[in-house]
């Protein structure tokens, strides 16, 4: 960014922007209610998620959590089932962890600066400015990719804004040019420029944005060719098999490891690789179990930031009490809560018989499984707060 051409833009930007902000900001729950937690908890949320997906989360969180003191006592299952189907866990894991430093070592009150803000777990520079200029006015811009995209239109900027540099030079024009008396509308207004009006993806609706008559992208009409941005690389691709192990009206699920993917988040048993019938009967067989019918799934496929998993799933009827059993078999009501098998092969402690019900409102399940879940009526995430409003 060239900061001195680019400041003059800014401020001459900057009365216009704030007008067409405060006449046209969309009606969020974070906006019509403020508090430094709620307006914390929306940044969070917002990251990687769209702001449609956002709302319903939001309200449903806050809704059982509404402070601080409640977000630093909650059980981690609980918590993670708030979050189910918003991805990225360790987003609400550095939450709660900053929620409980915040509880104990500055007696439950907010902090009130970007800097104090930054030492808490999961809140980087962005997050922080976001905070301490909306709620509590510090002249602190708060720069995401929408607003690096606004920039790099409205200074005609061909730098890539994936780069570190370029989001720390645009931090600190900002900081010099950023009105000080309302500091917080600002970042707020170019967030939604960016978010409503100068849309990615060659979409710039430029009648209809306050700025343009300032945006030397548009003056030259390239607006369509900016911002530039560095390709992500090729996702890896992993094969998965799912099993879903069906006794009667209940079904089989398991703890996920506490760390890598998915972090402690419960799944149904699932295999490396893409595997074959017959060996996804001796794998329910090697947990104990006697298999009577099996079912064949529609493939699945799941995208996270850097894996794709293409999975096929089977569903696996088990004998019940009353059934046949052969010698060292188990039957399924053998299995409780917190039952530590040490099974290894893929598929960890913890497993679980269970009901569809129980699982939708108790257990955290990843939305990765929805193709799966919807075999038990089972509702993931959005999904399931759809449901819950018909």
């Amino acid at each position: 960014m060239e900061i001195k051409d680019g400041s003059d833009i800014i401020i001459e930007a900057a009365g216009p922007l704030l007008d067409w902000f405060r006449e046209s900001a969309r009606v969020l729950p974070w906006r019509t209610k403020r508090s430094p937690y709620r307006i914390w908890v929306s940044e969070i949320m917002l990251q990687q998620t769209r702001t449609a997906a956002v709302i319903p989360y939001f309200l449903r969180f806050t809704g059982r959590l509404p402070d601080t003191e409640a977000l630093a006592a909650i059980s981690e299952d609980e918590l993670l089932k708030l979050w189910e189907g918003l991805g990225y866990y360790s987003r609400v894991r550095n939450m709660q962890k900053a929620a409980k430093i915040i509880m104990s070592d500055y007696g439950g009150v907010f902090p009130d600066s970007a800097a104090v803000l930054e030492t808490l777990p999961g809140i980087g520079p962005y997050t922080a400015g976001a905070i301490a200029s909306i709620a509590f006015g510090e002249k602190i811009p708060a720069v995401d990719g929408n607003v690096l995209r606004v920039l790099a239109r409205l200074l005609e900027s061909g730098e890539d804004i994936a780069g570190a540099r370029v989001k720390k030079d645009a931090a600190g024009m900002l900081v010099h040019c950023m009105p000080a008396e309302d500091p917080g509308s600002f970042n707020e207004a170019m967030m939604e420029l960016g978010a409503c009006v100068c849309v990615p993806n060659g979409r710039a609706e430029c009648g209809s944005c306050p700025v343009s008559g300032f945006c030397e992208a548009h003056k030259h009409h390239c607006e369509n060719d900016l911002p530039v941005k560095k390709q992500a690389g090729k996702r890896r691709i992993e094969e998965k098999t799912v099993l879903i192990i069906r006794s009667g009206s209940r079904t089989l699920i398991h703890r996920r490891l506490n760390e890598g993917l998915l972090a402690g988040l419960y799944e149904f048993p699932m295999l490396d690789g893409k595997r074959t019938r017959q060996e996804a009967l001796c794998e329910v067989r090697r947990l104990g179990f006697v298999p009577l019918k099996i079912k064949a799934l529609p493939p699945a496929r799941h995208i996270f930031s850097h894996i794709e998993w293409h999975m096929n799933g089977y569903l696996i009827w088990l004998a019940e009490a009353g059934d046949v059993f052969p010698d060292g078999m188990r039957f399924p009501e053998e299995i409780h809560e917190n039952a530590e098998l040490g099974v290894t092969n893929g598929i960890e402690n913890d497993m679980i018989f269970t009901e569809s019900t129980e699982i939708e409102e108790k257990y955290p399940l990843p939305a990765a499984f929805k193709a799966y879940a919807e075999y038990m009526d089972i509702r993931l995430g959005e999904e399931k707060y759809r449901k819950e409003t018909r």
